[in-house]
């Protein structure tokens, strides 16, 4: 049986994994809900007293941050501006982010502003690393459970690291309440493969379409990230996909410019390889997919671009 703790706010979850202790770097007040310290598969579903109403389509992003350095000419103090605009103008309900550092982060959830909070730890159990953290509007969405494991082949051992990979990598999740739809639930799956390893990116797709299918069957999953492997072009992509998950780039009924996703603060690249990925169930509608292009006086946010969709998960 999973191990539950009551979250509370700022640092207040403590999940006990492989005898040691994780806290994740959460700004969440997770009322009347729980954390899981392993999948679930009983179903949270609402059952309304009548017909469900159509909810709103749930719109998504994935994002590498680029993490936090004082570094010119790409320093976070002078790209922090630019990424608050971006965010404020595409307005997700859903944010997975990469590399997101810890104070990084809680200035992202400032400039976010009172109706988004954040879950997510670092990659080393701490709050000194790179995370892959997830952020929600309170409005819409509300946590139920979430949980963080490795991408190795010890995924509850913190730190672990068995592929070789240049860097410890994880995936969080976190189950979601719709308060839009009657409380129906989904999952939210966002991950950073590494960026040295083939072998590491493929164990870890195969690893992430595992733990994706010990989910509750019934309920949608989107899955965020940062593959470091190309769509179409890396056997990573296959895996994930020939499990059964759905590209919402191809599968969108309307598509922005394709450009290469990582751009490294050079010129976009139109059709280059696109290394950040949504991901969802079958079933899920994807109505339209965009590359974020928007930039400052030249300046862009992160050395990514982020990935928007437009969903329907029923």
């Amino acid at each position: 049986m999973p191990h539950q703790r009551r979250v509370t706010r700022r640092l207040g979850l403590q999940i006990l994994l492989a005898a040691a202790v994780t806290v994740p770097l959460s700004s969440a007040a997770i009322s009347a809900s729980s954390a899981s310290s392993g999948p679930s598969r009983r179903s949270g579903r609402a059952t309304p007293s009548g017909p469900r109403r159509r909810a709103p389509r749930l719109d998504v992003m994935t994002f590498n941050l680029r993490y936090a350095s004082t570094a010119e000419p790409h320093s976070w103090a002078d790209r922090r501006p630019v990424m608050r605009e971006l965010l404020l103008r595409a307005n997700p309900q859903v944010i997975g982010t990469q590399e997101g550092l810890y104070q990084q982060l809680r200035d992202i959830d400032a400039d976010l502003g009172p109706h988004y909070d954040w879950i997510g730890t670092g990659r080393e159990g701490g709050s000194r690393d790179e995370s892959t953290a997830i952020y929600y509007d309170v409005r819409r969405l509300a946590p139920v459970e979430h949980y963080t494991f490795w991408l190795s082949d010890t995924p509850e051992v913190i730190r672990s690291n068995t592929w070789n990979a240049a860097f410890p990598r994880i995936v969080t999740w976190v189950r979601f309440r719709d308060l839009a739809d009657g409380g129906r639930e989904f999952y939210v799956a966002n991950t950073h493969f590494d960026q040295k390893s083939q072998d590491a990116r493929e164990r870890s797709a195969a690893l992430l379409g595992r733990r994706i299918a010990e989910f509750d069957p019934a309920l949608p999953v989107v899955v965020t990230g940062d593959f470091n492997a190309a769509a179409h072009g890396n056997r990573a992509y296959d895996t994930l996909v020939d499990s059964g998950l759905v590209d919402a780039w191809d599968a969108a009924e309307r598509r922005g410019t394709p450009y290469g996703t990582f751009h490294g603060y050079h010129r976009l690249r139109q059709d280059g390889d696109r290394i950040d990925w949504i991901l969802t169930s079958p079933g899920v509608t994807t109505h339209e997919a965009v590359m974020d292009t928007f930039s400052r006086q030249g300046r862009f946010p992160s050395d990514h671009l982020p990935v928007r969709v437009s969903l329907s998960l029923r």
